[in-house]
């Protein structure tokens, strides 16, 4: 999917009524309260974000989510996270903070700053955190994928944060920079860490990834068959966006098998596309 332009308002996707349901596809954008927002970490950082809110009724959850690696292209738009802007607000009654890291480049537009190796980004785990706070937004939980499961483990079972988040979810965990000391303060702190591996992870398959995580009792590693690291193709996006919803919501969204029950594959309301 090509980007929108620099500075995209996501105020501007234009939805319409269809006549009958509409199959969700990887592009379709169901409605929501989108608002751009703007970070400020405590080294005087301006992180650009985006804010997507359901457009009525209780806000059951709120995802926190750090992006993949911004060396190697991971940004607030990584696709899982799009999709689930998309969805979850509509489908769930889930809001949805995305952000750049600092110095990532995204079509939102740019975070001040440079890639400090996830050192520095220390703050921006804490400062989209104290946002989330700060907006009253509840029931808060850590979303990682790649780099952003490094963050969320070397930054979330540690205060500042730790006291202001339920638990965190992981997707394709590299366990590079994070080590068995933040393992360790994960067992230590108890709350729920829920471990998604692809069969076929460039980094850490499945089998590997339960012995790395035996350190942590209450970790739930799930091996997902035929997936990889960028989880690519909307039946493995759909997978992963049902796993979450499992471990956000009491009840969850049904079997998170991506085949049966979960959340639902068609909308009956309003719908936009995303630009192609």
């Amino acid at each position: 999917m090509t980007p929108e332009p620099a500075g995209f308002d996501p105020a501007s996707y234009v939805f319409s009524q269809p006549s009958a349901s509409t199959a969700i596809r990887a592009s379709t954008v169901l409605p929501a309260h989108r608002e751009n927002v703007e970070l400020r970490t405590a080294d005087g950082h301006k992180l650009v974000g985006e804010l997507a809110l359901p457009e009525s009724g209780e806000i059951r959850a709120t995802l926190i989510t750090l992006h993949p690696l911004p060396t190697h292209g991971g940004f607030m738009d990584s696709h899982v996270y799009r999709k689930a802007s998309y969805r979850l607000p509509a489908l769930a009654g889930i809001a949805v903070l995305r952000f750049n890291t600092r110095g990532t480049v995204s079509p939102r537009g740019t975070s001040t700053g440079e890639f400090e190796e996830g050192i520095g980004e220390r703050l921006d785990v804490e400062a989209a955190v104290r946002f989330a706070v700060d907006r009253g937004l509840p029931n808060r939980w850590l979303v990682g994928w790649s780099f952003g499961t490094e963050l969320a483990l070397m930054y979330g079972a540690t205060e500042p944060v730790a006291s202001e988040v339920e638990g965190a979810i992981l997707l394709s965990p590299p366990l590079h920079r994070a080590t068995d000391v933040h393992l360790k303060e994960w067992a230590d702190a108890g709350k729920p860490l829920k471990v998604l591996v692809p069969e076929h992870d460039d980094y850490l398959q499945p089998a590997a990834a339960a012995e790395r995580f035996s350190l942590v009792p209450q970790a739930r590693v799930v091996g997902v068959d035929g997936a990889k690291h960028l989880w690519v193709g909307e039946k493995y996006a759909g997978r992963v966006l049902n796993e979450i919803v499992d471990e956000v919501l009491p009840g969850g969204a049904g079997s998170a098998d991506g085949t049966a029950a979960g959340l639902p594959q068609e909308w009956d309301g309003p719908v936009a596309t995303a630009h192609a």
